[in-house]
């Protein structure tokens, strides 16, 4: 059974940066497509980054776009969310989510569906606050 943890979560300063960390269990990443989401209290699950180990294919929400950076160490089995220029609304509950990706499906397709992938992280917890 593939596990995520997800780590590097905390406190932060507006403006301030956190890098976050979902690692894989059990599996190497060649070929899926790993993404991230946030949740915060009454607010709807929301996807904001995702990328696909197969072809390198990376993508951002509108409300993350220009600040957050996603990347992928195959050999470490680890998906990294590097974040800047956090701001009070990016304090939500983060996680991780992971499915393989084959031949025929397209990474923009995934990535726009990563909120149905079977595999989730349990979360970490960003909070932006001054």
């Amino acid at each position: 059974q593939l596990q995520l943890v997800e780590s590097g979560g905390g406190l932060v300063q507006p403006g301030g940066s956190l890098r976050l960390s979902c690692a894989a269990s059990g599996v190497t990443l060649d070929q899926y497509v790993i993404g991230w989401f946030r949740q915060a209290p009454g607010q709807e699950r929301e996807a904001i980054s995702c990328i696909s180990t197969r072809d390198g294919y990376t993508y951002y929400t509108n409300a993350v776009k220009g600040r957050f950076t996603i990347s992928s160490d195959n050999l470490k089995s680890t998906v990294y969310l590097e974040m800047n220029s956090l701001k009070p609304e990016d304090s939500a509950n983060y996680y991780c989510a992971v499915e393989p990706q084959r031949p025929h499906q397209s990474s923009l397709a995934m990535c726009l569906s990563l909120v149905t992938f079977d595999s989730w992280g349990q979360g970490t917890q960003v909070t932006v606050s001054s």
